[in-house]
């Protein structure tokens, strides 16, 4: 008698790759979305970086280093959102396609159906992490991977938030339907004001220090910062972001489990699914 490992105990690895394999191959029948996955950052890289240099000509500053921070921020900023919107936009595909209640009603563990959305967000921010950092040498003579081993901790980070993030805006489609669906890109904006990405915790009023102190992204983004600076590993804020992405991500999954559980009870997958 074959023995099961304590993965395949809690998830079947073909079907969750035969899931992920079906929002891979959305990706080759439109190829426009390929285009989209690059886009957006790409403005961005560009408008950022070229004001920074811009107010470098004009006037005065260690501009030297402050397009560093811009440059590293936006790309990193970018894996988050790109983590997040894998596991969102993944379910947006099977709410538009009307296969989210095939889904549930073939024998799919949830493990295995939040797997293939997290390895889809994992692609996505690998595919649009190495075209961001290849444009940045290029127009800015930026090298991301002058941050070394540092980049690990980083893009580990704020993959796992991505995912968290990405799990509450499901939850929250699940809960309230089509007019929710907007949330699966607005959510990782509503904390970027607080995640430091652009500017120092310092620079937030002190009633919203503590608020920043409790999302991984800001550790991630004051860390980046401390490398640049100081050439240090910013070990303190890298524990400090696994232990909070430990918490987010424990309460996102509790949070959809909560969700799918009340929405199949009351029937709100046939709602999320009808147009």
């Amino acid at each position: 008698m074959a023995l099961n490992s304590p993965i395949s105990d809690c998830m079947n690895l073909r079907i969750l790759g035969s899931i992920a394999l079906r929002y891979f191959w959305l990706y080759t029948r439109h190829p426009v979305r390929i285009i989209e996955l690059v886009f957006w950052p790409f403005v961005q890289l560009l408008v950022w970086g070229f004001l920074t240099k811009y107010l470098q000509s004009e006037g005065s500053g260690n501009f030297p280093e402050t397009i560093t921070y811009l440059i590293g921020a936006i790309i990193l900023w970018d894996a988050l959102f790109r983590s997040q919107q894998g596991v969102s936009i993944s379910f947006l595909e099977d709410v538009w396609t009307r296969n989210l209640l095939n889904i549930f009603a073939a024998p799919v563990r949830i493990t295995e159906y939040v797997g293939a959305m997290f390895l889809v967000g994992l692609c996505r921010v690998v595919f649009t992490g190495v075209i961001l950092a290849l444009i940045a040498i290029v127009a800015y003579q930026f090298n991301l991977f002058n941050l070394e081993l540092a980049l690990v901790p980083f893009y580990l980070n704020l993959l796992l938030f991505g995912w968290a993030l990405g799990l509450v805006s499901v939850s929250l489609i699940l809960r309230f339907g089509h007019g929710a669906e907007s949330l699966g890109w607005a959510i990782p904006f509503m904390v970027q004001p607080f995640s430091a990405v652009f500017y120092p915790v310092s620079a937030l009023p002190g009633w919203l220090q503590p608020v920043a102190h409790a999302l991984p992204s800001t550790h991630v983004f004051e860390g980046m910062r401390q490398v640049i600076e100081f050439g240090t590993f910013p070990m303190s804020q890298m524990s400090c972001a696994l232990t909070t992405n430990i918490l987010f991500l424990g309460a996102s999954l509790w949070l959809l489990h909560g969700m799918l559980t009340s929405a199949r009870r009351k029937g709100f997958l046939v709602k999320v699914t009808s147009s």
